[in-house]
């Protein structure tokens, strides 16, 4: 699309009847209270929201003066506007601000009041501020029972505002937001275009989204049978029968696609411009499904070879190998590439392949401590899958990572394995583990400054 041109609305007699102004506008002067009554509730409302906590007359005696400034000028919408622009820079709206108690001991633990505690839980499920469901339950104290912050928790994840832990908490983990910044090289992949880009990101954000919605296990995110398709990326990936725009449940055939470690975004993601990477697959793997990150790459290692040593062409494989022949290479690469190799079949955009640089491709690989081989994507899997337990715990510690907003420290672990081994009782649901993080320590409580 070049531009788009809009004309009207015509003999408009004011701004008109919005949702966005029904919310803001709760009342209006003259009708059943003065202008400067009406504004105090309307600032009231709005500053109750927008601080997540009850107002007094105190707070809002700032915001008035804003209002008569602009009141004197321009009319009582406009003194509410200038009203609500303060309101807007305020440090309490910018701000999540969890201030120590007065008489609490430097360095010592406390339990958060049930105000901050509605903001810690709307912020972490709905990446926003709390309803006026969940902040009227944290000012009538009700949080500080388990058992509403249960019904509390269902009620915000049945929300369309749970598509938020999609947007943010699995754009982060799965790095899918990598997905806008690779370039595939336009002579070795002529067929890459916007929409495929498009429906690659897609594809994975309604995966995830119909796990958490349908409450299934964690692990199915491994397993699954199916994916989201529109013709775009059915064709992509060879599946037929799928026609339109419109993106549709699919069952996948006997094969290689099922789960994440299909998904053409994870695997573009996590490929160079004009070849696949088995190292970066294997360090995404490492650090997103396992939860065992390698060290950071000494320095000055020199760069993998582009072709054999006589020039012939050489598979990223054989090019690896050669590569490892670096006793400093090899400390890292030996226990990382084979998990990349099973992904070989994958091209650089995350389709099907059987030959790379004219050879067929070879994804057989053997872990590192020679123990267990397996061959392509469906072998890697149930490895994945022998290592379910594992695996929710890495999901158990991104998700507590992504609540409190730091990152996971060593007196944490018990904490992260104890909601994984909960969770367990209940299949690994989604809430199960959401359920665990809500009612962990660190979510509930925090230390005062030293």
């Amino acid at each position: 699309m070049e531009s788009v041109a809009i004309d009207g609305p015509y003999a408009a007699s004011g701004p008109g009847q919005t949702a966005s102004r029904a919310r803001i506008f709760v009342c209006r002067p003259g009708r059943r209270a003065g202008d400067e009554d009406c504004a105090r509730e309307i600032l009231a409302t709005l500053a109750r929201r927008a601080w997540r906590r009850p107002v007094d007359d105190a707070d809002l005696a700032p915001l008035l003066g804003f209002y008569r400034a602009g009141r004197e000028t321009d009319g009582f919408e406009a003194g509410i506007r200038m009203a609500l622009e303060r309101l807007l820079i305020d440090p309490e709206f910018l701000f999540r601000i969890e201030r120590d108690p007065a008489d609490a001991p430097p360095g010592t633990p406390y339990r958060l009041s049930d105000l901050e505690l509605a903001s810690r839980l709307s912020f972490f499920l709905w990446s926003s501020i709390p309803d006026d469901d969940l902040l009227d339950a944290a000012i009538g104290g009700r949080l500080s029972d388990p058992v509403e912050r249960e019904r509390q928790v269902r009620r915000m994840l049945a929300d369309a505002r749970s598509r938020a832990l999609v947007d943010n908490f699995a754009g982060q983990w799965l790095s899918l937001r990598s997905v806008e910044g690779i370039a595939p090289d336009p002579n070795l992949f002529p067929d890459f275009d916007e929409n495929l880009r498009e429906a690659l990101r897609q594809e994975t954000e309604r995966f995830v989204e119909s796990h958490l919605r349908e409450d299934r296990s964690v692990v199915d995110l491994l397993r699954a049978d199916h994916s989201f398709l529109n013709e775009r990326l059915a064709r992509h990936y060879g599946i037929p029968g799928v026609t339109g725009s419109h993106y549709r449940r699919v069952k996948l055939p006997d094969g290689p696609r099922g789960g994440l470690l299909g998904h053409g975004s994870i695997l573009a993601a996590t490929s160079y411009g004009n070849r696949t990477s088995p190292v970066l697959r294997a360090k995404w793997l490492l650090e997103n499904i396992l939860g065992t990150p390698p060290a950071p790459p000494p320095p000055d290692i020199p760069p993998l070879p582009a072709r054999g040593e006589a020039g012939e062409p050489r598979t990223v494989r054989e090019r690896l190998a050669r590569h490892r022949r670096n006793a400093a290479c090899a400390v890292c690469h030996a226990p990382m590439d084979p998990l990349g190799f099973a992904l070989e079949n994958f091209d650089a955009v995350g389709a099907w392949r059987t030959r790379d640089a004219g050879l067929p491709v070879d994804a057989s690989a053997v872990l590192a401590d020679g123990t267990t081989s397996f061959d392509g994507p469906a072998g890697l899997r149930r490895v994945l899958l022998d290592r379910s337990e594992q695996f929710v715990e890495t999901v158990a510690e991104k998700l507590l990572t992504y609540a409190l907003g730091r990152g996971i420290e060593h007196y944490d672990r018990p904490v992260v394995r104890a909601i994984a081994g909960a969770a367990a009782e209940d299949d690994y649901r989604w809430s199960s583990l959401i359920l665990g993080i809500v009612e962990s320590t660190p979510f509930r409580m925090r230390r005062s400054e030293s």
